[in-house]
């Protein structure tokens, strides 16, 4: 995985990262509330060794050496029953010197002297009374009893406070900083894991990265989504001033470098699974190749659901069906859209064998007929993986324009799409990404359009580029009926 990879993870998965660290942070908080207190004290001795003669600079040394050597044993003395038990007595506390002995700890700094006894309580003047009653107690077990000599004098060893114990003023434990710090660090890693996990699960297609992992076909188009689009499927016409016109413009394009015949451009336009966006492609596509001043022919080659005539906002009872089986002439059942050169083909009645129509002599010599009389043909397709019909259509054609719907087919299917026209030998002309999304971490930037056009004007204003003597669907209402500007009398 790359860095932008990473960074798409964590785009996509904020509100999970962000969830961690609101986890993390509470429970925190309530560790702050729910785990007790602990103070704790401290207390520093220096131990010193003083022989019968201490004149000289090397008994002196001699002594210091040898007090190093005892404090390393008077740890363990620190913290034994023999000078507990004194400290329990003394302080009255109801616990063993057991229980004392994993409050209290013993250690010195490394060549020194010194030792450091500390205590831990709830309470923090209690912390300091144990700290300094354990400190009490070992000098006098080390000093008077452990060094006495046998034979009676002076013991050698001193032991004297040099830092006596006080009340602290802040718990040990546990720590405001600390304890939040770790809680925010568990959430974000917990947070992070969450979202890297979602994103390996998620096989869904969601913008073209996950594209570019399934294939090394390019991307010649990407259209966003657009909440509206049932309501306005021909944004090209009633929009044109859009980003989804102009990522269809692009589109038109791309169209034009892709290295096809030059004697006639045929496509099929096809998809993995229903509802990716592939009639609204078709029909905005040929509208925007239309606006060239090329002649174009679409055809509605989805005879099992056919959806073209009422995006157009034509009649579909008579068309393809009608011309494969005979009943009726080309020349009768197109119908010209606008006023440009623009020509729609629709799917006419639906028959019991769709894919033996689609893949009949017929078929291909319609196609070939379309072929030669427009500059462009452009078939909308039934999906993939359902049936058959795309794949047996696309041999006919230069090649076929996958669509993918952003969030509808998951890189698999459309993996095992890619594989059906393969192994029939179609070519793919390009990928063309439908309803990606317009911000977030799949998104593909519509902002430079919206920023350079500014306000979208309706297109209802002549000067929005619509023709208002007919030219298309009539601005802000639903295509579902026909302009009679634009249907060649039958």
């Amino acid at each position: 995985m790359e860095l932008s990879d990473y960074v798409r993870i964590a785009r996509r998965g904020w509100a999970l990262i962000v969830g961690g660290l609101a986890l993390g942070l509470g429970l925190g908080v309530l560790a702050l509330v729910a785990l007790p207190a602990s103070y704790v004290s401290t207390t520093k001795l220096f131990v010193s060794v003083q022989g019968i003669d201490q004149t000289s600079a090397q008994d002196i040394v001699q002594g210091s050496s040898a007090a190093q050597q005892k404090v390393t044993s008077y740890l363990s003395v620190a913290t034994s029953t023999r000078v507990l038990q004194p400290v329990v007595d003394e302080l009255d506390l109801d616990t063993t010197t057991d229980e004392l002995a994993e409050r209290v700890a013993a250690t010195s700094p490394a060549n020194t002297v010194i030792v450091v006894i500390t205590a831990s309580d709830g309470d923090p003047e209690l912390a300091r009374r144990i700290a300094a009653a354990v400190g009490d107690s070992f000098r006098t077990v080390v000093a008077d009893e452990i060094e006495l000599p046998v034979g009676g004098g002076p013991t050698p060893v001193r032991v004297e406070t040099i830092e006596p114990a006080s009340s602290p003023t802040a718990p040990a434990s546990p720590r405001l900083a600390t304890t939040l710090g770790i809680g925010l660090l568990g959430g974000f890693v917990l947070g992070t894991g969450a979202a890297a996990l979602r994103a390996v699960l998620d096989t869904k297609i969601r913008g073209l990265a996950d594209v570019h992992q399934v294939t090394d076909t390019p991307v010649i188009g990407a259209v966003g989504y657009d909440p509206t689009v049932k309501s306005r499927p021909l944004f090209v016409h009633t929009d044109p001033r859009s980003p989804r016109a102009e990522a269809f413009r692009s589109l038109r394009t791309n169209l034009q470098f892709l290295d096809v015949d030059t004697a006639g451009r045929s496509f099929v336009l096809t998809s993995a699974l229903p509802s990716e966006g592939k009639s609204t492609t078709s029909a905005n596509l040929a509208i925007a190749i239309a606006e060239t001043g090329a002649s174009v022919v679409v055809v509605d080659g989805d005879l099992r659901r056919p959806r073209l005539a009422e995006v157009m906002g034509l009649d579909g009872t008579v068309g393809l069906t009608d011309v494969l089986i005979g009943r009726a002439e080309l020349t009768d059942v197109l119908q010209p859209w606008g006023r440009g050169g623009l020509t729609v083909l629709a799917a006419g009645t639906t028959p019991p064998n769709p894919s033996e129509l689609l893949g009949s002599r017929a078929m291909a010599e319609l196609l070939g007929e379309l072929t030669t009389a427009f500059d462009y043909v452009i078939v909308d397709a039934p999906p993939l993986l359902p049936v058959t019909d795309a794949a047996v259509i696309s041999t006919m054609t230069s090649g076929a324009i996958l669509v993918v719907g952003a969030g509808r087919a998951s890189r698999g299917q459309l993996q095992q799409a890619l594989g059906v026209l393969a192994r029939i030998g179609s070519r793919v002309l390009g990928v063309v990404a439908t309803m990606v999304p317009a911000k977030g971490a799949h998104a593909y930037g519509y902002a430079t359009y919206e920023s350079y056009y500014g306000e979208t004007p309706s297109a209802d204003d002549p000067s929005a580029g619509g023709d208002p003597a007919g030219g298309g669907p009539a601005a802000g209402r639903r295509a579902t009926a026909p302009d009679p500007g634009m249907v060649a009398p039958r």
